[in-house]
Formats: structure tokens, C-alpha cells, sequence
């Protein structure tokens, strides 16, 4: 194996009152959990060959506090730290994990948005002013799958979106 990506889960609506238990386990399920086996199957994949890539896929939505996400937020958020640790532990052997961070990306999630909220997101909160593409996150993905010498960091792609959070 070269290359692992996690790329899976949606969104997680609800405040900590609204939210049930097994919403919240459920996104810790999918969002972190599923790394943990994930990468445990495919890093000693990887080890013999001294070389490999693991991409981990959060969110700006780690970064930025927004009401009734609480559990997207949090497994979204754990990402990049486990993205570090996972760099710092493998880099002996040559594994780079590296992160990605897509902002409002143009999908059929973002379609169900309100006028409302896509003008708000692309007159006030998007610096660039447009929705990313699902290829401008591909891009990065690869870039980060190509270069061997990127490890433990997260690319964000959110048209400036968190640069805004002072």
C-alpha cells in the first residue's frame, strides 16, 4: 500500500441539549475512530517499503466555533492533532500524514443552503469570495500524496475563510 486517505462522515447537527449520545458516538465513530483502525491496517502496509503517504481530511469547522455543530466541530478539530502525532510517530519510516481542511466547497450539501446563507458566505465570511471546487481539494490532496517532503501539516482550502478569526 502507498497511499491512505480518509475521506468520509458528513456533517453532525446539534447543540450539546439537542445532540443524543449516540449522535456523538456515531461521529467519533466515523470522524477519529475510523483512522485509528484504519491507519493501524495500513501503516505496517506501508512500513516495508519505507515510504508512504496517510491524508486525513477535517474541516474548517475544527477551527471555527459555530452554534449547534458541537460534535462535528470536536472530531473535526481532532484531526490535525492526530495528523501531527501520527507524522511525529512515523516519520522514521518514512510515512507522511498530512491534512487536508476544505472551507464551503461547492457539493450537493452546500446546495441545500439557504440564498440567505450563500450570499452571507460569499459577501462577508469568504475573503475570495466564491465556493472551492471538489477538484481544488483534489489538487491539494495530491500535492500532498506527490511531495516527500511535506509531513504533519494541514493544508487549508477556504478562500481565506479562517485568516478572518481574530
Amino acid at each position: 500500500m502507498d497511499v491512505l486517505i480518509h475521506s468520509a462522515g458528513g456533517p453532525v447537527n446539534g447543540g450539546l441539549l439537542e445532540l443524543t449520545p449516540e449522535a456523538w458516538h456515531s461521529a467519533f465513530d466515523v470522524h477519529v475512530h475510523a483512522i485509528f483502525y484504519l491507519c493501524r491496517a495500513a501503516i505496517p502496509l506501508m512500513r516495508p517499503k519505507h515510504e508512504g503517504a496517510v491524508i486525513l481530511i477535517s474541516s474548517t469547522a475544527g477551527k471555527l466555533a459555530t452554534p449547534s455543530h458541537i460534535a462535528y466541530q470536536a472530531v473535526k478539530g481532532a484531526i490535525p492533532h492526530i495528523t501531527r502525532g501520527l507524522a511525529r510517530e512515523f516519520a522514521p519510516d518514512n510515512i507522511r500524514v498530512n491534512c487536508v481542511a476544505p472551507g464551503v466547497i461547492r457539493t450537493k450539501f452546500h446546495e441545500k443552503m439557504s440564498p440567505e446563507q450563500k450570499k452571507l458566505n460569499l459577501e462577508q465570511r469568504i475573503p475570495l469570495r466564491r465556493e472551492g471546487t471538489s477538484e481544488q481539494v483534489a489538487e491539494a490532496i495530491l500535492l500532498l500524496v506527490k511531495n516527500d517532503y511535506i509531513t504533519g501539516d494541514t493544508v487549508t482550502i477556504d478562500g481565506g475563510l479562517t485568516m478572518r478569526i481574530a
